[in-house]
């Protein structure tokens, strides 16, 4: 009969001394975490009668990580799916023990935005937002951040100078590439709309920058309207662009810079032909891909959420594991673009 392995020849397997393969078998004293996975390797190799105990003094090295996320708009499809791939890079997370906390923010006032991230103190570690940008919620990020806890902006950039990173796309980029859609997508000169959610989403104003200095700069020909606030909402889209359509017998694109787009889709599909205005919008959703392929849109711009949870996970963990110090950067991604022959 074979010998049963022991604690000496796990320590010999790992190139331990069995002192330190005891602290980790028996949690005497905490030891790092590649200490602890070298511990892990070896009994698991030998066949260690312990192996599945040592996985969870493993697991149980390895730093926690508490995040707070207060995200907006809870019905809607694209949140809904930022929830799901936040749970799921947490549940994923190597390196750390996750866990994660989803709020939403029943309104877009910034007292609302600004209670609910506040309410995570002493219940998380590291608080993440899309919130808008208003010294309400400057304010509440600097109480956060007396706490010791970080902040982060999630896809809309707000408490410049105090939060510690911004993780998103670059915005400014957004507007561009969407501004060269339409210019592209229409042959005849005439007028051009643009939506954006309200006036306190910074990222919908860099949109709309990078929006109107593409024309300028590339296709002067195009006449761009007034920006419209649709406020997110489908409804007042939709008769803001039935509007449009009717005041402007030469209108020629539209771009929704943030949310509403259904209510874009929805008139275009009850006034015009596929193709006959160019509709730009953001986030592959059910609907988007269904006026992708019947070319009532003629491109998406879309958010790589899963990138974004995954380092929103890493530059958390990263941000707690050495303190608040100074404000960090922006971290970009790139966009997903979606034609209708890509989707």
């Amino acid at each position: 009969m074979a010998r049963r392995p022991t604690l000496h020849d796990v320590a010999r397997e790992a190139g331990l001394s069995p002192a330190t393969v005891d602290r980790v078998l028996n949690a005497r004293e905490k030891v790092r975490e590649e200490t602890a996975r070298r511990v892990y390797d070896a009994a698991r190799k030998i066949g260690y009668h312990a192996a599945p105990l040592i996985a969870q003094r493993v697991a149980d090295a390895r730093p926690r990580l508490r995040l707070g996320v207060v995200l907006n708009k809870e019905r809607q499809s694209f949140y809904q799916q930022f929830r799901a791939e936040i749970e799921k890079a947490v549940a994923s997370a190597t390196g750390v023990r996750a866990s994660v906390q989803v709020a939403f923010c029943p309104t877009q006032a910034p007292a609302d935005f600004a209670a609910l991230m506040e309410s995570m103190l002493g219940k998380v570690d590291a608080v993440a937002a899309t919130a808008v940008a208003h010294p309400e919620v400057t304010e509440a990020v600097k109480r956060i951040n007396a706490a010791g806890v970080p902040c982060l902006a999630l896809l809309n950039d707000f408490a410049q100078g105090v939060r510690q990173h911004y993780i998103g796309l670059n915005n400014m980029q957004v507007g561009r590439i969407a501004a060269q859609m339409i210019a592209l997508a229409t042959h005849r000169p005439g007028k051009i709309a643009v939506f954006i959610g309200g006036t306190r989403w910074h990222g919908h104003h860099l949109r709309e920058t990078g929006f109107r200095a593409y024309f300028r700069e590339y296709a002067p020909e195009f006449h761009i309207l007034d920006t419209l606030v649709n406020l997110e909402t489908r409804q007042l889209t939709y008769e803001a662009t039935l509007d449009l359509l009717g005041r402007h017998d030469d209108l020629r694109g539209l771009y929704c810079a943030g949310g509403g787009m259904e209510g874009a889709i929805a008139a275009l599909r009850e006034t015009r032909a596929p193709g006959e205005i160019a509709l730009v919008v953001n986030e592959l959703t059910q609907e988007s891909r269904a006026a992708l392929i019947s070319r009532h849109v003629t491109m998406v711009i879309s958010t790589p959420l899963a990138q974004v949870c995954a380092d929103l996970v890493a530059i958390a963990s990263e941000s707690v594991r050495n303190g608040l110090g100074q404000v960090g950067g922006q971290h970009f991604l790139t966009p997903n673009l979606f034609l209708p022959e890509s989707v």
